[in-house]
C-alpha cells in the first residue's frame, strides 16, 4: 500500500460514490446496490488503513467517532449513554431544531449559514446547498424562476439552460459556480451571528 495516498484514493472515492448514486436513481438490483456500497466501504477501510500506518487513527476509531457523533446529535433520538430515548419528536420541525441547537453548540464559532459546505462539490449541488441553508436559516434567497411542474421538466429546463450556454461560448459549470459565489459572499457579509444553523446534510 506504499503507493497509495490519501490525496491519491480521492478520484475514486468520488467515482464509487457516484456509482452508488446512479444506482440507486436507475432502479437497478439490491446486489448491484450491496456491491456498490461495498466499494464506497472499501475506500474508507483504504483511508483508515493509510491513517493507521502513519499512527494518526485506525478504522475502529472512525466508527466510534461516527456512533458518538451520532448520540451527541441526535438527543430527541438517544440518550447520553446511547440508548433510546423512551419518546420521540412528534414534528420534523422539532427534531430540526433540536438538530440546529445541537450544531450551534459545537460550532459556536461558526459565522456564515454557508461554512461546512465543500467548496469542491459541483456547481449545482453546491447551489442546492446553498439555498437549502439560507432557506433554514430565514436569509433572503436568490431570485425565483418560473417552478416547473415535476422534476422531469425541471431536467428539462436545466438541459435547455446548458445548451444555451454552449450556444452562447459560456461555461455553464464556471457560470453557477460563480454565481454561487457572489450569492454566498454577499449574503455572508449582511448576516447576524445568531442566524447561524447547523448543515442540513446527515449526520
Amino acid at each position: 500500500m506504499g503507493a497509495l495516498t490519501h490525496a491519491s484514493l480521492v478520484e475514486y472515492l468520488l467515482e464509487e460514490a457516484y456509482e452508488v448514486a446512479e444506482t440507486i436513481e436507475a432502479g437497478h438490483p439490491d446486489a448491484e446496490l450491496q456491491g456498490e456500497l461495498g466499494d464506497v466501504l472499501l475506500q474508507v477501510v483504504l483511508h483508515a488503513r493509510l491513517a493507521e500506518e502513519r499512527g494518526a487513527f485506525r478504522f475502529d476509531d472512525v466508527a466510534g467517532g461516527l456512533a458518538a457523533k451520532m448520540v451527541r446529535r441526535n438527543p430527541h433520538v438517544f440518550r447520553p449513554d446511547g440508548s433510546l430515548q423512551d419518546t420521540f419528536p412528534a414534528t420534523v420541525d422539532e427534531i430540526v431544531q433540536k438538530w440546529d441547537a445541537v450544531k450551534r453548540e459545537e460550532r459556536p464559532a461558526r459565522t456564515s449559514h454557508f461554512e461546512g459546505i465543500p467548496q469542491n462539490l459541483p456547481a449545482l449541488a453546491r447551489a442546492q446547498k446553498s439555498v437549502d441553508r439560507a432557506a433554514r436559516a430565514g436569509a433572503p434567497l436568490p431570485a425565483r424562476a418560473t417552478a416547473p411542474a415535476t422534476e422531469e421538466e425541471l431536467g428539462e429546463l436545466l438541459l435547455a439552460v446548458v445548451r444555451s450556454a454552449h450556444d452562447a461560448g459560456f461555461d455553464a459549470e464556471r457560470a453557477l459556480r460563480g454565481a454561487v459565489r457572489r450569492y454566498q459572499q454577499e449574503k455572508s457579509a449582511s448576516q447576524p451571528h445568531h442566524d447561524v444553523r447547523g448543515p442540513d446534510s446527515f449526520p
